[in-house]
Parts: C-alpha cells; structure tokens; sequence
C-alpha cells in the first residue's frame, strides 16, 4: 500500500522531521510505499503554501494517509486528512497502526 504520512511540522524543533523519518523507516520495513513530507520538502526555508501544494500532489498518488499524533492541532494535517477523505483514501491514526492512543 502507498501511504503519505501528515502530521504537526510547524513550530515544532527541526520541524519534527525525525518523526517523520521514524514512521516512514518503519512503514517501509513493513513493506510500504511512502510518501513523506519531510522528503518531499527537506528545505526549512520553504513556504507554507509552496510545501502544501507539493504535498497534496504527493497525497493525491497515495492510497492512504497515516495520522502522527498531534495532526489535531495543525492546520497542514487537517487540510490533507480532509483531502483525503474527499479523494477516498484509506485513513489511518499512528495508534491503530501500533496499538497506543492515537
């Protein structure tokens, strides 16, 4: 399955890309396809809008989308768990997938 991975960047240190790196390695040991934000836009420099834009292009190859904990509060993670809902992928909450609250 190909999975596009949304949660919180903004405000958090290094822009929480380390958990980001951490779900992919790990989903892709399971044997997914992955798409990651922090791959997809590895320069800290870049717009908001530019990185959205790119990342919802990214969602939009995907079969579903898997929910870090914290994508509550951001307004990114909202827009692509709405996104995908409205194109049909599959949603999945970091807790379903490890058995811990989401």
């Amino acid at each position: 399955m190909k999975l596009y991975i949304a949660g919180p960047m903004t405000g958090i240190k290094d822009l929480n890309f380390p958990a980001f790196h951490a779900i992919a390695a790990t989903l892709r040991a399971a044997g997914h396809e992955v798409e990651n934000p922090a791959e997809i836009n590895p320069d800290p420099t870049a717009e908001w809008t530019d990185c959205m834009f790119a990342d919802l292009k990214a969602l939009s190859t995907c079969d579903g989308i898997v929910m870090l904990e914290g994508w509550q509060q951001s307004p990114g993670a909202q827009i692509e768990k709405l996104w995908a809902g409205r194109t049909g992928k599959k949603i999945f909450y970091i807790g379903d997938l490890y058995g811990i609250a989401a």
